[in-house]
């Protein structure tokens, strides 16, 4: 694949930095979105592996940092879902403006669940993909822990480790996590829906899958990852769910 280092604005205008993946051989026959998990980054393993298995199909592919995460601009202890869903919002007016208007997004962890939560305002879409996602913004909570919530309530912000990694999260995320009725959201999706998720993800519980596909309307399809981490790490789990995603994807992108 060819790739483009790009900058544009984001949901709440800080500046954003993405890549576009694009196959070597052709013009993209459709584009998509690939959003990448929380405290994650564009550069993330899986999320290059991903992008070129649908760039080997024919596939254009943006990914982006959220504000405040890798190369892009802003705070995050300053956002939270509903900044990441402005974002995405924003990658996908982007995308319209300079190649072509995207009509699949695909979200891993928490990026997933912010594809759900975008993909409805987006008329080009027709369909979405999360990969091992939480159901539910507030599902994030347990991740924070109570004490680092309560220190959020007092202070204004807490540092949380993430994957052995420090972050500041404020206010607004505790905000964005009273969003409790999302099974709607999921409902009035209007969007062709796979669901992939691990088994045995320690991470984000497969239970979450579950009420993911059990509030979705058809189309909608589930697969198992299998042995595969949170983070398909693994090369070969990588690949395995970009090739699923696009022999999947081909049956709804125009």
């Amino acid at each position: 694949m060819t790739s483009r280092h790009l900058r544009f604005r984001g949901g709440r205008q800080a500046e954003l930095a993405g890549i576009l993946d694009l196959p070597e051989t052709a013009a993209p026959s459709a584009f998509a979105i690939l959003a990448h998990c929380f405290t994650c980054t564009k550069e993330l393993k899986s999320q290059v592996a991903i992008a070129r298995v649908l760039t080997e199909h024919g596939l254009g592919v943006l990914r982006f940092d959220f504000t405040g995460l890798g190369e892009s601009a802003g705070s995050f202890a300053e956002t939270g879902f509903a900044v990441n869903v402005d974002d995405l919002l924003a990658a996908a007016e982007f995308l319209r403006r300079t190649a072509a208007a995207p009509q699949l997004l695909i979200g891993h962890s928490l990026g997933g669940t912010v594809c759900l939560g975008a993909a409805a305002r987006l008329l080009s879409v027709r369909a979405v993909v999360t990969i091992g996602s939480p159901s539910t913004p507030a599902s994030l909570a347990t991740l924070l822990g109570r004490e680092a919530i309560r220190t959020i309530e007092t202070a204004g912000t807490a540092e949380v480790l993430v994957a052995g990694r420090p972050f500041t999260v404020g206010r607004s995320f505790l905000a964005d996590l009273a969003i409790t009725d999302f099974a709607t959201v999921i409902g009035q999706l209007g969007k062709a829906l796979l669901v992939l998720h691990a088994p045995g993800d320690t991470v984000v519980n497969v239970d979450h899958a579950a009420r993911i596909f059990t509030a979705a309307r058809h189309p909608k399809s589930f697969v198992s990852l299998d042995t595969a981490d949170h983070l398909l790490l693994d090369d070969d789990d990588a690949r395995y769910a970009g090739t699923v995603i696009a022999a999947w994807a081909s049956r709804y992108l125009r």
